[in-house]
């Protein structure tokens, strides 16, 4: 029987010798050029890092091992009845570049059974907090905890040859991504739903209905979670979470070091956050409307208040994107069939037929449409998940599928420390200064 770990070394076999060829024939070809914008502004778009996993294409979003977002939920395997596909076999695709059949999904989510028992220390530690503290701090804590079972912190002092590192960091990844929906669900209940206790997991279920088992919450949030856990997995390697995670590996801390990291850095208001401010700006347009859904022109002069005000419309614009985010396009279906009287939805339905338009008018947004944060928040909150600060819980453990990916590949195609190089600001204005004065003489 191939396993995955067995198709995954092919993979990497296969994989190796691209990488050498590329830094042996053209390790001096210039690939990109930066500008002083892109200095100061914290490296936006410079082409300097490198991932196969996924691919922020402009128009189409994200790409899974090439396949768009929609191809990934059509071509992966289901489970009965269900709309969304099994997340485990997202893993296996994150991996390996290839959809997993039926069988090989069925071997996978064994595979993660036999590894999801959770360490008492853990729940200790989560116990530890105060029932006050941000559910992000726990999980950072709590995956940091779990740093003693590294398979790669054991077998490096032992002495490791480098080709192998990907093994044991594999290991890991696996380990730790079994566990992730254990340990979030296990920080609602503590934080929000104290009385229901600790449950276990159901032996019979895949990961997504697993974990709406343990949240106490009844279908269709087991696709809910499968969906949110697919549509947050990866966003290539630039943004601040996966980044982070990325940088902190490379300095072949373990993936405990470095999923904590990546949680840190998803918890930003910047980042992970979005979807909270979305919620909030549309409730705070509900209280204003007394609860009445605003005609067209009620609408439009809400969003123009906001504009007007110096404030940006949360949920719309995007980086990269120059069209509507297929994460958001996603979650709409499922919300047009399964919610489509949900007062929040109805909100957020009508805003896209009008943001857009006003965007464009106003001309400030490179893209005016809305991205996968306009739309999120308003489904947890319809299947009782209204709690803001957990939202990121939901977002991290779908993302760490992603970024472990990433850094088991890291490992097995012996990417190296990484270390840009700063300049300071004096220097940074001398070389404006000597282009300006070289352009002169020319």
């Amino acid at each position: 029987m191939i396993t995955l770990k067995d198709k995954l070394f092919n993979k990497i076999q296969e994989h190796r010798p691209r990488i050498t060829k590329l830094l042996k024939d053209h390790g001096d070809k210039v690939v990109d050029h930066v500008t002083v914008s892109q200095v100061v502004g914290g490296m936006r778009g410079v082409k300097s890092l490198i991932t196969d996993v996924s691919y922020l294409d402009p128009n189409e979003g994200i790409r899974y091992r090439g396949y768009t977002l929609n191809e990934v939920l059509e071509k992966l395997p289901k489970p009965k009845d269900s709309e969304m596909p099994y997340v485990e076999g997202l893993y296996h695709l994150l991996l390996t570049g290839e959809i997993p059949t039926t069988k090989e999904v069925d071997e996978l989510m064994t595979n993660f059974r036999n590894r999801r028992t959770v360490p008492s220390y853990v729940w200790d530690v989560i116990d530890s907090f105060p029932s006050d503290s941000h559910p992000m701090a726990i999980l950072s804590a709590a995956v940091m905890s779990l740093e003693r079972e590294s398979h790669f912190n054991l077998k490096y002092k032992k002495g490791l040859n480098k080709s192998d590192y990907w093994d044991s960091t594999y290991e890991d990844a696996t380990n730790l991504l079994a566990k992730l929906p254990l340990i979030g669900a296990y920080i609602y209940n503590k934080l929000y739903h104290p009385k229901m206790g600790h449950r276990h997991p159901d032996p019979n279920l895949d990961l997504g209905a697993n974990f709406a088992y343990m949240m106490g919450k009844d279908k269709p949030y087991d696709d809910v979670s499968r969906m949110y856990f697919i549509i947050h997995a990866d966003h290539e390697s630039g943004n601040v979470s996966a980044h982070t995670g990325h940088l902190v590996a490379s300095s072949l801390s373990d993936i405990y070091y470095s999923t904590s990291a990546m949680i840190n850095g998803l918890a930003g208001p910047l980042h992970g956050l979005a979807n909270q401010e979305v919620l909030r700006w549309l409730q705070q347009l509900r209280n204003q409307m007394g609860g009445k859904l605003p005609d067209e022109q009620e609408l439009k002069d809400y969003v123009w208040k906001t504009l007007n005000n110096g404030q940006v419309i949360p949920g719309y614009g995007h980086a990269v994107l120059r069209k509507t985010d297929p994460r958001y396009a996603v979650q709409r279906e499922f919300c047009l069939k399964h919610l489509p009287e949900d007062e929040l939805f109805k909100y957020v339905d009508a805003l896209y037929k009008v943001v857009p338009d006003i965007l464009r008018e106003q001309g400030k947004a490179k893209n005016p449409w809305p991205n996968v944060d306009a739309q999120s928040g308003v489904v947890q909150w319809h299947y009782g998940v209204t709690q803001f600060d957990f939202y990121t819980v939901l977002f991290s453990i779908g993302r760490a599928f992603g970024v472990l990916s990433n850094i088991i590949w890291d490992r097995a195609l012996g990417y190296p420390l990484e270390r840009p190089k700063s300049i300071t600001t004096e220097m940074l204005e001398k070389m404006v200064e000597f282009d300006k004065v070289k352009s002169t003489l020319d």
